[in-house]
């Protein structure tokens, strides 16, 4: 995935400024998809510039909307049809498991606890997120609930499977 086809996304629904993209990235993508505001608004202005989005209405204080054209609804469409998703995942959280015999039981354990604490923290930040939007039945709420589901999901088997490997540690 990249930003180009995350901010595609967004802005299928709806036209919105970088402001109210970050705030769209902050509530519902950055558990996916993390993006700072420099990245957002140079993403917009390569957009912008290959025809994909346009500049829809300009404010105060240089305040621009952008809209999607219909060459960035072909490219998105493209991406999610065409564009087979990476498989390959790097994980930091395993890579450490592997090594985590060249530490003492306590450390490997506690390592393992800090995962479960981790895991804890983000499965409650999602359902703080879950009760602070007001859901709708437009297609960023629809499937925004569906990711984000994928998320509890997903911190919650991790931190199953964190008490389970501490209990493996003799």
């Amino acid at each position: 995935m990249s930003l180009r086809h995350a901010l595609l996304g967004l802005l299928s629904e709806r036209p919105a400024s970088g402001y109210d993209l970050l705030k769209l990235f902050e509530t519902s993508l950055a558990s996916a998809w993390p993006a700072t505001q420099s990245q957002i608004y140079t993403e917009l202005t390569k957009l912008a510039g290959s025809g994909l989005v346009t500049v829809s209405a300009e404010g105060p204080r240089g305040r621009k909307e952008y809209a999607l054209t219909d060459e960035g609804l072909a490219e998105l469409r493209h991406w999610l049809t065409e564009v087979k998703p990476q498989r390959t995942t790097r994980s930091d959280v395993l890579l450490r498991v592997f090594f985590l015999g060249v530490l003492t039981p306590e450390q490997a354990r506690g390592y393992l606890t800090e995962l479960i604490e981790l895991s804890d923290q983000g499965y409650e930040s999602l359902r703080r997120v879950e009760e602070s939007v007001d859901w709708g039945d437009d297609n960023l709420s629809v499937y925004g609930r569906i990711a984000l589901e994928y998320g509890l999901r997903f911190n919650a088997m991790r931190r199953e499977w964190a008490q389970w490997a501490a209990g493996q540690i003799t």
